[in-house]
């Protein structure tokens, strides 16, 4: 890092079923302020092509999607008269699923068109929609329906060429079968069974940056992609990012990359995500290039790999032979040669490193919290949750703007009132750490909107006691509380009566014992008197329904 001057790098490392490994360097902010954390999200290019090889493969195993099946044309996939009616060339009807896997669908980015350098539209969006006559940012279907009306450079399945436009179209195949958005597929059928659940489509612009994404050291400036004619940041408006989706979209922490990949061969307690021979099939090398298999590159070896670039960005994924897979990726990416053939050679050396494995799981829970609500009583607010599949739940809290920091793993955090005991950070609060699925905090003070996020965390045997966080997806809450009515209640302590001053209208309220047993309810009337007489010596709550909430008052029965 000191080398290459990167931002930050976060680095996920597992082995035989297991996350041993996960720790981030330097930041992830261009100020360097923010230390990068392994929960952090980053870019990750394209190794989203491994991720959309999967997607494919689920498809041909679950019978919705043939590998020698065409991809264009009157028979394939994508047979609307939208694709349809922009080719030229015939022999696009011949490309198949498994070519464009392959990267062997016959378009060679490296021979330049429309007098460009290249002819991978990702490299001139503008000028890619505006001879669609479509608007500005791109949208995927834009850039991919522009290479339908080139003509191929070479016979389908003949020679590799790598391919963006190719991954994109198996993106858009994805969808055309399933009849969902290629996320929200992707999302739903393999990083949610695999429990990785901290993986997004990402977007172009800073405004858009997803819950914990890093910033990226953006190091050249390009026309910018919504046709403003404006020099950006490549890394901020110059790519359309929402545009490239299943070949370079995706945001992931290192870790639930390597938690996928973990997932998709499955142990001996857990199946695959393919079955053996459906993963076989994925890996093995292509007729035409047998250094690249579907979505990998592969060598003779067993090992796969793939790696990933785009203007502040740089990633690499390694599964080898031996059971062994790492991530790699940075918010920064000096792009020559000699740094990416160190950037490959990094886990190699570290690996033989390594006197043994640890014996630790650092796989956060694969399931959440869900269905957070709230209650008032007497005694302050309750919180319920169905529990998801940790051993405890941390509640934080935050006023008037959502919590925006974050435990770290291997942390134990103490509990406290709200705005009592040491912060989280940034005005967050951890007011309750529970094994049960209810917790009741003290009601906080008035005139605030307080937002409440309930973090799923494992610190069992299998991760050593460390307590290990599940941070996307949890559930939150907004407590809205309005300034609160002023009643005052005398004499306190009571015999026969107590009067209520500070009431302008009636209100109903109920009488609780000290353990906030409900002993009798009514309406506060005109005359502001209520009876208690009747109760037992000992210590009473009275809850009022106000206007702007519940009020509730103590007192003492003599």
């Amino acid at each position: 890092m000191q080398r290459w001057n990167i931002l930050g790098a976060s680095v996920a490392f597992g082995t035989q079923g297991r996350l041993v490994y996960a720790r981030a360097f330097g930041y992830a902010d261009v100020a360097r302020t923010v230390p990068l954390q392994p929960y952090h999200l980053l870019r990750v290019a394209s190794l989203s092509k491994p991720i959309t090889a999967l997607a494919v493969l689920k498809l041909v195993e679950q019978g919705r999607l043939d590998l020698v099946g065409k991809a264009f044309g009157p028979t394939g996939y994508l047979r609307s008269p939208y694709y349809t009616g922009a080719i030229t060339d015939k022999r696009i009807h011949d490309i198949t699923v498994q070519q464009l896997l392959e990267h062997t669908a016959g378009w060679d980015r490296q021979i330049g068109c429309d007098g460009y350098n290249s002819c991978d539209p990702i490299d001139f969006p503008v000028y890619a929609a505006q001879t669609q006559g479509a608007p500005t940012p791109v949208a995927d279907s834009t850039l991919l329906r522009f290479l339908l009306t080139k003509n191929l450079n070479y016979a389908p399945g003949s020679r590799f060429a790598y391919s963006n436009m190719g991954y994109l179209a198996l993106g858009k195949i994805v969808e055309k079968v399933t009849g969902q958005s290629y996320e929200a597929w992707v999302r739903a059928n393999l990083f949610v069974p695999a429990g990785a659940l901290e993986a997004h489509l990402g977007h172009d612009l800073p405004a858009g940056r997803l819950e914990r994404e890093v910033e990226y050291q953006s190091s050249y400036q390009m026309p910018a992609c919504n046709g403003s004619g404006r020099q950006v940041p490549a890394a901020y408006g110059g790519f359309h990012l929402e545009a490239m989706s299943a070949h370079g979209g995706w945001v992931c922490s290192a870790r639930d990359l390597v938690r996928l990949q973990l997932a998709a061969e499955g142990n001996a307690t857990h199946p695959g995500l393919l079955a053996p021979a459906t993963l076989a099939a994925m890996v093995a090398p292509s007729n035409v290039a047998p250094g690249y298999a579907k979505g990998w590159q592969v060598n003779q070896a067993g090992n796969r790999w793939h790696s990933g670039l785009l203007d502040g960005t740089a990633t690499y994924l390694v599964r080898t032979a031996g059971t062994y897979t790492w991530a790699i990726l940075l918010n920064s990416c000096p792009n020559t040669e000699a740094f990416w053939q160190e950037l490959d050679q990094l886990g190699w050396r570290a690996m033989p490193t390594a006197a043994a494995w640890p014996t630790h799981n650092l796989l956060a829970p694969a399931e959440n919290a869900t269905a957070l609500s709230a209650t008032e009583d007497s005694l302050g607010v309750v919180l319920h949750w169905t529990r998801g599949t940790g051993t405890r739940r941390l509640v934080l809290m935050q006023a008037d703007a959502p919590v925006d920091a974050f435990p770290l793993d291997g942390t134990h955090y103490q509990t406290a009132a709200f705005g009592r005991g040491p912060a989280l950070g940034r005005g967050t609060y951890v007011v309750a750490n529970e094994a049960d699925d209810s917790v009741r905090i003290p009601r906080p003070a008035p005139g605030h909107k307080y937002h409440l996020r309930v973090v799923e965390y494992a610190a069992d045997e299998t991760t050593k006691y460390r307590p290990i966080y599940t941070l996307d997806g949890n559930p939150t809450l907004v407590l809205h509380s309005a300034p609160e009515l002023a009643l005052q209640l005398y004499p306190n302590p009571a015999r026969e009566q107590l009067t209520v001053n500070g009431a302008a209208q009636p209100l109903p309220y109920e009488v609780l014992d000290s353990q906030g047993l409900l002993l009798r309810k009514g309406i506060l009337a005109s005359d502001q008197l209520i009876t208690v007489a009747e109760l037992p010596t000992g210590t009473y709550f009275i809850r009022f329904q106000a206007p702007s909430g519940l009020v509730s008052q103590r007192f003492i029965k003599e």
